[in-house]
C-alpha cells in the first residue's frame, strides 16, 4: 500500500494537522466528532448517525482485523449496522495495512477507498480530542494536495431524510407486528426485534403509519438536529392519542420528547463512547452503555404526564423518559448496542411485555 504524506485536516478555529492519506484522495468537509471506543469500527462506519461528520477514533490502535464478508441474514448485512459508510471521513493515530481476522476479506483502506471515504492516519488523534473536548464539537474539512472545499454544517439539513429507507420494506413473521420509524436505523435494532418473535414493518421517516396494523411502535437512532423531523414528530403526536406501546431510542428518545412538548439542545462534544454510566432514576441500578449523539433533552422542558428514565452519571444529561400511565418509553443509550455491552438489552424485553399486555 503507497502510503504518502498529502492530506491534512483543518478545524474551523484554523488548527491543522498533516496527516498521511490511507483512504479515497479527495477533499471533504463535515463535523469532527470522536469516539472513544477500542472496538467495533466496522460498525461506527456503517452507523447513520454518523451521517455528514468526519470521525476521529480516539484510541490510538484500531487494530489490524480488516473489514468483514458481506454475508446477508434476514436480507440485513450480518456484520455491519448498514448497507454503507455514512461517515465523511475518518482520522486514525495508527493502521496497520495487513489485517488478520476469520471473518476479514479486506483491508479498512481498501474499504475507504471502495466507498470513495477519505482517511488520515499519523494524527495524535488523543491530542486532537483534548481540543474537542476543551472547545465542543467543531466543523472540519479534510484537504487532499490543496483542494480546499467550503465548511459544511451538516445539523442545518434534514439528515434523516437522507439515510432513511425509501420504500417500506417488511422482515421476520413473527407474532408481533411493529413499526419500526427508520430515522437511520441500526440493524441491530432489527435483530434484537425479531429475536423476540415479531414481525418488523420498517418505514420511511415521514411515512403515514396511521392506516397499517400494528402491536407497537418503534422509533430508531438517527443523525443531526431532531427538530429538522417535523412530519415525525407531528405522527408521534397523534401516537400518543392511543395506547398501542410505544419504544424509542437514541433520536427516537429526541423525537418523542419533541412529540410530547419537550424540548433538545445541542450537547458541546456530544457522547459518543462504549463506557457511558447511566442511573435508572429512583433506584440504584447502573447500567454501562454504547451511545452517539449530538443532542439531548431538556430535563426542565418535560411535560406533565411524563418522567426522566435514566441519568447519565458524567454529566446528568438526560437517557431516557417514559410516559407515567401510558406504556411509552424511550433511551438515548443504544441497548442493542453491537459488540456491546449488552447491559440494557432486557429494554427490548420490558417493550415486548408492554404489547403481550396490550394486547391481552
Amino acid at each position: 500500500m503507497n502510503l504518502r504524506n498529502n492530506i491534512k485536516l483543518i478545524l474551523e478555529d484554523g488548527a491543522e494537522f498533516d496527516g498521511i492519506s490511507f483512504g479515497f484522495e479527495k477533499s471533504v468537509s463535515g463535523e469532527v466528532v470522536f469516539n472513544t471506543a477500542m472496538t467495533g469500527y466496522p460498525e461506527s462506519l456503517t452507523d447513520p448517525s454518523y451521517k455528514g461528520q468526519i470521525l476521529v477514533l480516539t484510541y490510538p490502535l484500531i487494530g489490524n482485523y480488516g473489514v468483514p464478508d458481506t454475508v446477508k441474514d434476514h436480507n440485513l448485512m450480518k456484520y455491519f449496522e448498514s448497507d454503507r459508510l455514512h461517515i465523511s471521513g475518518l482520522i486514525v493515530s495508527d493502521y496497520s495495512v495487513e489485517y488478520s481476522h476469520w471473518n476479514a476479506n479486506r483491508s479498512l483502506g481498501d474499504w475507504l477507498k471502495d466507498s470513495k471515504i477519505p482517511g488520515i492516519l499519523g494524527i495524535d488523534t488523543r491530542y486532537l480530542t483534548k481540543i474537542l473536548r476543551e472547545k465542543g464539537t467543531m466543523l472540519g474539512k479534510i484537504i487532499y494536495e490543496d483542494e480546499d472545499v467550503e465548511l459544511y454544517d451538516p445539523n442545518k439539513d434534514n439528515l434523516v431524510a437522507q439515510v432513511s429507507i425509501k420504500e417500506k420494506e417488511t422482515y421476520g413473521d413473527g407474532r408481533y407486528r411493529i413499526i419500526l420509524i427508520d430515522c437511520g436505523v441500526k440493524y441491530n435494532i432489527i435483530r434484537d426485534l425479531l429475536q423476540r418473535d415479531t414481525t418488523v414493518i420498517r418505514v420511511p421517516w415521514d411515512y403515514d403509519f396511521f392506516s397499517e396494523k400494528y402491536d407497537g411502535l418503534f422509533i430508531s437512532n438517527g443523525p443531526g438536529d431532531p427538530k429538522q423531523c417535523v412530519a415525525t414528530v407531528q405522527n408521534l403526536s397523534k401516537a400518543f392519542q392511543q395506547d398501542i406501546p410505544i419504544m424509542g431510542i437514541c433520536l427516537g428518545n429526541q423525537l418523542m420528547a419533541l412529540a410530547s412538548g419537550a424540548d433538545t439542545y445541542k450537547l458541546k462534544y456530544g457522547h459518543r463512547s462504549h463506557n457511558q454510566p447511566v442511573l435508572r432514576v429512583n433506584t440504584n441500578n447502573a447500567y454501562i452503555t454504547s451511545q452517539n449523539h449530538g443532542y439531548a433533552i431538556n430535563n426542565d422542558t418535560i411535560q406533565k404526564g411524563w418522567e426522566t428514565y435514566f441519568i447519565n452519571l458524567n454529566d446528568q444529561t438526560n437517557e431516557g423518559m417514559k410516559h407515567i400511565s401510558k406504556p411509552f418509553f424511550s433511551t438515548q443509550f443504544h441497548p442493542e448496542a453491537s459488540g456491546g455491552p449488552t447491559d440494557t438489552e432486557f429494554l427490548f424485553d420490558q417493550f415486548i411485555e408492554m404489547i403481550e399486555k396490550f394486547r391481552s
